[in-house]
């Protein structure tokens, strides 16, 4: 157990990939005000930025901010979130999907983040 907490200890860097978050369609009313192209961007581990002059709904972000993490790091072979990349908002009236692509990747070194 020692041999694996040392090479642990021993990473002091990892590589991320960078997300777009995007807004691919809305099936109802646009409840929210976004509409298709819409989007924000991950990058850095945590660094959050969306389009210029536009916003993001934080009931959509809510939604799909608990894949992000897992979308940031490589993923195993066969991983069903390694295929699928689309999200939907919450809100039944609006029923707005987002898609979650890697545009890049980052290199965060760990003792800046947490």
């Amino acid at each position: 157990m020692g041999e694996v907490n040392a090479a642990r200890d021993a990473v002091t860097e990892v590589s991320l990939f960078d997300l777009r978050v995007v807004v691919e369609r809305i099936e109802g009313r646009s409840v929210c005000g976004m509409r298709p192209g819409d989007w924000f961007e991950l990058t850095e581990s945590s660094h959050l930025r969306t389009c210029p002059g536009r916003f993001f709904c934080v009931y959509a972000l809510a939604a799909v901010l608990p894949l992000l993490a897992a979308k940031q790091r490589e993923l195993r072979p066969g991983d069903w979130l390694a295929s699928d990349s689309l999200v939907a908002c919450p809100d039944p009236d609006e029923r707005l999907i987002m898609r979650i692509e890697r545009t890049g990747r980052s290199t965060v070194a760990l003792g800046d983040v947490t």
